[in-house]
Order: C-alpha cells, then sequence, then structure tokens
C-alpha cells in the first residue's frame, strides 16, 4: 500500500468533531471519564483528552461540562490558561457513580471504536488487493538463499492473501522463510487501541505484537486540542506495520476467542483478530496441545467466508472480519495431519525439501563471507564426501550456519583462529552430529 492509499484510508478516520461522531453515548464518555478522574485526580482537561484519544473541543469539553453540571466533578485549580488548563476532581456524588461504572467494568484508557467501524476498517485495509511480483519476492527473500521454483511458487501464494501450508522435513528453513513473507506485505494498517460491542470492551492494540510506524506530526497536530482539521485522524486509530503474528506449540482454543478478564471486566482480542490485514504464522502445526483436527475445525468456516464469529460472556456471537494470511508451517506429512476436506481449503501447499549440492554450496559460501572466512572447492568436496556422502546423511539447509558456530566456538576453546581446515571441520561434525 503506497501512501496515497493511507491518505485514502485516512479519509475514514476524520478527527471527530462532536459527541455523535465518535459513535458512543454521552453516558458512556461520562462514566469513562469519570473513571479515570476517580483514580487520578487534578488532571488538566487537556490531560484527559490524551488519556482518552478524543479532542477537547467539540468532544471532552462537552463532557467535562455535563460532568459539571451534573455536579460529579469540580474545578481544582488551572494548569494554563482557558478551559484547556483546567484541573478536575471528582466529588462525592461523582465518586458514587464512578463505583458503579467500575462495578460494570475496569477500562480505564483510549475511548474504543464501535465494533462495526472497525470491521468496516479491516476490510478496506484488506489483503486481498495486494499484488506482489517477482521482484518483490526475490528482494523479501534476498536475505535467504532459495530456489527459483520456490519463489515462483511462494509469490502467488501471498498474492492469494488467504492459507499457505509449508511442509517438508525439518532444518530447511520453514519458519524463517514464513517470516520472510512480512517483507512483501507492503503499506500499513489502522486499529484501535480497543472497540465497543453491547457495551462490552475489547482490546485490540497490543504492543507486544502490533509495531507503531513513527512519523513526524504536522503543524496541525503540533496544536493539541486544536480545532479539528482535514488532515488529522481520529486519535484512537494506530497507524500500525502490517501484524506478524508467530505461534508456536503453546497455541491453544483459548488464544482463538475473546479472552475475558473477570477482574477488569474486559475482553482481550484473539490472535486472529489481532493479525487482522497481516500475517499469522502457526508454526510447528501439529505439535500444539491441541488436535489438528480440533484446530482446523474451529477455522474452516473463517478460511472460506473470510468471517470469523466470536463468543461474549452473554452468549452472543459477534461478527469479525477474518483478513489474514494463515501460514501453516510444519515437518509432518500433511496428510496425516488433517483430511483432504480441509486441504482443499488451503489455498497453496509448498514443499520446502532438502537443498540439492549447488543449493547448499551456495548458503555455505554466503555463511562463510559473513564469517569472513575462505571456502575452496576442496574445502566443501572433503566436507560433502565425509560427513554426508559416506554417513548417507542429508544435506539441511541449517547446517552450514550450525556447522561454523561449532566451528568458531571450537577455535574460541583452542585459542586458534577459525578456518575451515579437516580437522575443525571433522571436530565440528563430531560434535554436531548424532550417532545412534
Amino acid at each position: 500500500m503506497d501512501n496515497s492509499s493511507n491518505t485514502a484510508l485516512e479519509s475514514y478516520i476524520p478527527e471527530p468533531r462532536s459527541i455523535e461522531d465518535t459513535g458512543l453515548p454521552m453516558s458512556f464518555l461520562a462514566d469513562l471519564t469519570l473513571k479515570l478522574i476517580y483514580y487520578k485526580s487534578d488532571m488538566s482537561s487537556l490531560e484527559i483528552a490524551s488519556a482518552l484519544a478524543l479532542p477537547f473541543l467539540g468532544v471532552v469539553e462537552r463532557v467535562l461540562e455535563f460532568l459539571k453540571r451534573e455536579e460529579y466533578v469540580e474545578i481544582s485549580g488551572s494548569k494554563g490558561l482557558g478551559e484547556r488548563g483546567y484541573q478536575w476532581v471528582i466529588s462525592k456524588r461523582g465518586s458514587e457513580r464512578a463505583l458503579q461504572a467500575l462495578e460494570r467494568d475496569q477500562y480505564i484508557g483510549p475511548a474504543p471504536v464501535p465494533l462495526e467501524r472497525y470491521n468496516a476498517m479491516v476490510r478496506r485495509q484488506t489483503l486481498g488487493e495486494m499484488r506482489v511480483g517477482p521482484d518483490e519476492v526475490r528482494k523479501a527473500l534476498a536475505h535467504l538463499v532459495v530456489s527459483g521454483e520456490l519463489v515462483n511458487k511462494l509469490g502467488p501464494a501471498v498474492n492469494s492473501g488467504r492459507s499457505l501450508f509449508l511442509y517438508g522435513p525439518p532444518g530447511n528453513g520453514k519458519t524463517v522463510l514464513a517470516r520472510s513473507i512480512i517483507r512483501m506485505l507492503k503499506g500499513y494498517v489502522y486499529i484501535p487501541y480497543a472497540a465497543i460491542v453491547d457495551g462490552q470492551i475489547i482490546r485490540i492494540f497490543d504492543e507486544m505484537n502490533h509495531k507503531r510506524v513513527a512519523e513526524a506530526p504536522t503543524e496541525a497536530q503540533k496544536r493539541p486540542g486544536g480545532m479539528a482539521a482535514p488532515n488529522r485522524i481520529d486519535p484512537r486509530w494506530v497507524k500500525i506495520q502490517r501484524p506478524e503474528i508467530i505461534v508456536g506449540g503453546e497455541l491453544t482454543m483459548h488464544n482463538l476467542d475473546l479472552v475475558y478478564d473477570p477482574i477488569s471486566k474486559t475482553y482481550e482480542a484473539p490472535l486472529q483478530m489481532k493479525a487482522n490485514n497481516g500475517l499469522f504464522v502457526i508454526d510447528d502445526f501439529g505439535r500444539q496441545a491441541i488436535r489438528p483436527q480440533d484446530l482446523l475445525n474451529r477455522w474452516i468456516v473463517p478460511l472460506e467466508s473470510r468471517v470469523d464469529f466470536l463468543t461474549l460472556q452473554t452468549g452472543k456471537k459477534i461478527e469479525v472480519p477474518f483478513d489474514e494470511l494463515i501460514v501453516f508451517s510444519t515437518n509432518l506429512d500433511p496428510h496425516e495431519l488433517v483430511d483432504d476436506a480441509f486441504l482443499r481449503r488451503i489455498r497453496h501447499k509448498i514443499k520446502v525439501d532438502y537443498p540439492d549440492e549447488k543449493l547448499f554450496y551456495q548458503i555455505l559460501q554466503r555463511e562463510c563471507t559473513a564469517r569472513n572466512l575462505e571456502l575452496t572447492p576442496e574445502t566443501f568436496v572433503y566436507l560433502l564426501q565425509q560427513h554426508y556422502i559416506a554417513k548417507n546423511r542429508p544435506l539441511r539447509s541449517c547446517h552450514p550456519r550450525d556447522l561454523l558456530d561449532q566451528i568458531f566456538d571450537i577455535a574460541s576453546y583452542l585459542g586458534i583462529r577459525p578456518v575451515l581446515s579437516k580437522q575443525l571441520i571433522d571436530a565440528a561434525c563430531e560434535s554436531y552430529f548424532s550417532e545412534l
């Protein structure tokens, strides 16, 4: 997505000029503000606006006017000129209402956006409209040594924006290949800090899984609390790089539905919701605590319809988009993990196999260059004949890196300069490979 596309997206999330523009009722904003002041007295109007990620003019000023008129809050002082600098404390009556609000939920933070607005934004940022070509795929994989055949298979899989199965023997780069796909997913997306549906708050933005896009503020954006301008976006939305979420054996069914916190009485969005408009990699598929069939049955409908259904504590089902490239990576035979009916729903299946001798040499050469080691044809032939052909051992893409690490460890211990000598190669292979 280029800069013009980002500008088009920003037009859908302009800074709200009124309570109505936020999509939230006055009663909700009043309770959210009261909870904030209850825990932190003497905040200024601008500090309250910043904490709620809402503009002062037209929104927070109206909320504070309402709370003051109803005698829920009082002005205790000032941190600057005008209404923006007023400091606020909660009254006894306000404390009673704040406690009632905290009984419902203990959420304090940026005001949420209505779930329907989140859903609409995800669809505007869909992966389905992205296109990558051979040059872009090669550039994204420039740090790897891969065959042209693999490049030509991976490109269409990314363009599908749907699902990909990477399978094959271990140690040949499936995980690093899956991680490299994020380099092909161009542009940025917007997600809200939180969404709200039926009064229930779902936290979406996650500092652990989402990377903010740092931008220099415009002159208009440097004026906090100023009048809303066309080039200012709703501060409840965060501009991030396309999400990249990678999970392994720790994945459970619990992670794939709304996670309810009984203390705060709010929800954490499931992993696939946090991965919307980006990449979701399930590494070591088949080694999770849950059965592969259970996991895949959970996703049969979303993979086909591009819609997911999540369940609130009340039992109500809510609908959210399922817009991400899901990559299943496994060392196991796909046909032993899932049935043909599910495999048909996976758009692309790519086997990442053992490298041939030419590819293995290129990988070893690259690793040697990175470590300032000289690789001669004679050295390579010795390694191949003595430790692979003679041992009937398959070549793996991870071996060059791992064997050179072994050589450096041994050389460091002996106090000698690491080189690709026969002695160090033999010592490295003896300590690295398991001879059962």
